[in-house]
């Protein structure tokens, strides 16, 4: 509990030190407004919920230290209800409300449908959630206004596709929906494997709301493949992880981060048991940064977290934004400031996921690399890690290479 105490003073106390110029005059009333957006009711929740629960648990803290020269921050919340169209009336709202950034999507066919809203707007858009690779790849790095702190795609599909390999499991079915995530997951997929001079044995595509996989999964087992490789954000994915029990096909079930989410491990339960996936962060409190972190969202939330890491990268998204505004000194937050402040945060900031120096240029939007991952996997019912040697790496906070 002391070294709890001892991060979240240092923490609170470099913004404190900071938003030390609000001392010498009156604070101003005005809040800073804050754009958030997210699936917070419908299928895609479980994963936006603890998002803004992340975003939440950072602005109480940082609003406890003075806010931005004592004028406190505050959330302007849209349920995008992982719908696109749904997204996009609500990425327009925000763009009228005066917000000075947003923080947001969980869906990647969501997030793409609203990207022109907030590069026309000149509305910077911090990405907590969503990792498909196209987001931060639509315009050209120097001009884009669209930013991210989870880990894309294209680097979560050669870490997989590189343990895989470790492990001799090279005959590789590829079940992917037919969203935009699933789509681009696909290629990164493929793409990784082609690197390794590797191509998938069989490929299935199916929409959402799929209940019965079992067929496509018999062809994947006659054409001898040895794991599967899923790519799918909901209860499909414990679809394939059932179907496969009910065959009796005892493969391993591999995939990106969706594999740690309620859906998948409720939904699957036993036969969840065991698949393996990527993270940047496992809710163990492997050092002070995460027990704080930990501690302090039980204390405000009083519940599970569901999907850790939406909730940690929604809480250092938020924190990256707050130092970012900490550099634009004369209190004119407009849009081409917080995107060139957002380029030049000049403090590290010690957080949650990882250690951010510089983790955005003009040159590069992705603050997430692929040396910040570990591999996860389900165990009991929770997430854990895959390997002892990752445990102990993660005790050190990787910084971006």
């Amino acid at each position: 509990m002391q070294a709890i105490r001892h991060w979240m003073a240092a923490t609170l106390g470099t913004l404190v030190v900071l938003a030390a110029p609000a001392a010498i005059a009156q604070a101003p009333a005005a809040t800073v407004k804050v754009g958030v957006i997210g699936p917070f009711t419908g299928p895609s929740s479980d994963f936006g919920i603890p998002l803004r629960q992340g975003i939440e648990l950072a602005v109480a803290e940082i609003n406890t230290a003075g806010g931005y020269l004592g004028r406190p921050l505050e959330l302007v919340v849209h349920d995008d209800k992982g719908d696109p169209d749904t997204g996009l009336k609500a990425s327009q709202e925000l763009a009228k409300q005066g917000v000075v950034a947003t923080i947001g999507f969980c869906n990647t066919g969501v997030a793409v449908k609203s990207l022109e809203v907030y590069q026309n707007a000149q509305l910077p858009l911090i990405v907590p959630c969503s990792t498909g690779t196209p987001l931060t790849a639509k315009y050209p790095p120097a001009q884009s206004y669209i930013f991210r702190n989870s880990a894309r795609d294209s680097i979560q599909a050669p870490f997989v596709v590189e343990d895989l390999v470790k492990r001799g499991w090279t005959k590789v079915a590829i079940f992917a929906d037919t969203t935009g995530y699933g789509e681009a997951g696909l290629k990164d997929v493929q793409d990784a494997l082609a690197a390794r001079k590797l191509q998938a044995v069989h490929v299935t595509r199916f929409p959402l709301g799929v209940t019965d996989l079992r067929k496509e999964l018999q062809a994947a087992r006659e054409a001898g493949a040895n794991v599967i490789f899923s790519y799918t954000v909901g209860p499909e994915n414990a679809v394939i992880a059932n179907g496969r029990k009910d065959l009796g096909w005892k493969v391993p079930q591999v995939g990106a981060w969706p594999l740690s989410f309620p859906f998948f491990i409720d939904g699957a339960k036993d036969a969840a048991d065991g698949a393996l996936m990527a993270q940047t962060f496992i809710a163990e409190p492997s050092n002070e940064r995460r027990a704080a972190f930990l501690t302090n969202f039980k204390r405000k939330h009083g519940e599970r977290m569901a999907v850790p890491m939406a909730a940690a990268q929604g809480y250092d998204a938020t924190y990256l934004l707050t130092y970012a505004l900490f550099g634009i000194r004369d209190g004119k937050l407009d849009g081409p400031a917080v995107k060139n402040a957002l380029e030049n945060i000049k403090r590290v900031y010690y957080g949650v996921v990882a250690t951010y120096e510089r983790p955005f240029t003009p040159e590069d939007k992705d603050a997430i690399t692929q040396n910040m991952l570990v591999m996860g996997k389900v165990h009991n019912g929770a997430i854990t890690f895959a390997y002892p040697e990752d445990a102990k790496r993660n005790l050190i906070v990787q910084r971006k290479k």
